[in-house]
């Protein structure tokens, strides 16, 4: 039987282990927490009416169809961007990242005022082949949007958007941005949508060879069949062309040597 000063040393041995592995997890836990990619993802340096490391666009970027703001931020307060589509358009902020291999989660809180509903509404996106979070539109209060990125073994460059419609669905509206990220994860969670395979969507996007291999074969010995009868026949007719000079000049000499003997 155990005496009791045993009993209560493996209590406190049990508890100081619990403390232990409470506060490892703790400290794993925040280290877990993957920076955020973005320059200025709080919105607080900038001149002017646009924030420091972001640009905007637009498909019609006159005065009377789009229209930028941003309100900056302060201590213990992240500012916002506002995307403005006075006319039917597709309009943005944008950063430029180079992300390493790997998964990353995007991720932006949108507001949004008066955004049509029949065409695409505010989002956070990658300027390519639709990659971009589930939008926003009508009249909304603040809304966490995002979705999970996989780049390749090579890496990829990518244009980040705050975006307000999209490539052939033109809107109007205002959008609000604020706490814009781009952060590292190991694997989305179970489940997650949407998800998207950057170099999938490359390659599909890529322009596609026309015909089989077998046509490319074709094609080629064709080309070399061309090139070579056009060299042989380069030289057969320099051959012909030095003959018939060779010829000139010898009746010419002959004729020569006849005008001497008379």
């Amino acid at each position: 039987m155990m005496a009791p000063a045993a009993r209560k040393f493996r209590r406190i041995a049990c508890i100081a282990l619990i403390l232990l592995f409470c506060a490892l997890a703790a400290v794993f836990a925040h280290a877990s927490d993957a920076p955020n990619l973005l320059l200025n993802p709080d919105l607080t340096r900038g001149a002017a009416n646009r924030p420091e490391h972001w640009r905007s666009e637009a498909w019609v970027s006159s005065p009377e169809a789009f229209a930028g703001g941003w309100t900056r931020g302060s201590e213990g307060r992240h500012g916002e961007v506002e995307v403005a589509n006075l006319k039917p358009n597709d309009a943005r902020l944008i950063q430029s990242l180079a992300l390493s291999p790997g998964w990353y989660h995007v991720t932006a809180d949108i507001r949004t005022e008066q955004v049509g509903t029949a065409e695409t509404g505010a989002t956070v996106s990658i300027l390519e082949d639709s990659i971009m979070s589930a939008d926003v539109n009508s009249n909304s209060d603040w809304t966490s949007v995002g979705f999970y990125l996989h780049v390749g073994d090579l890496g990829a460059n990518v244009d980040v958007a705050l975006r307000l419609g999209g490539y052939g669905s033109l809107n109007t509206g205002r959008a609000f941005f604020r706490n814009p990220s781009v952060a590292r994860v190991s694997t989305p969670p179970a489940g997650a949508t949407p998800v998207y395979d950057l170099t999938t969507i490359r390659e599909q996007s890529a322009p596609k060879p026309l015909g089989s291999p077998w046509s490319l074969v074709l094609t080629f010995a064709s080309l070399a069949a061309v090139a070579a009868w056009g060299w042989c026949t380069f030289l057969r007719t320099t051959r012909e062309v030095a003959c018939e000079a060779a010829q000139r000049a010898s009746h010419n000499r002959r004729a020569d040597r006849k005008k001497r003997r008379r």
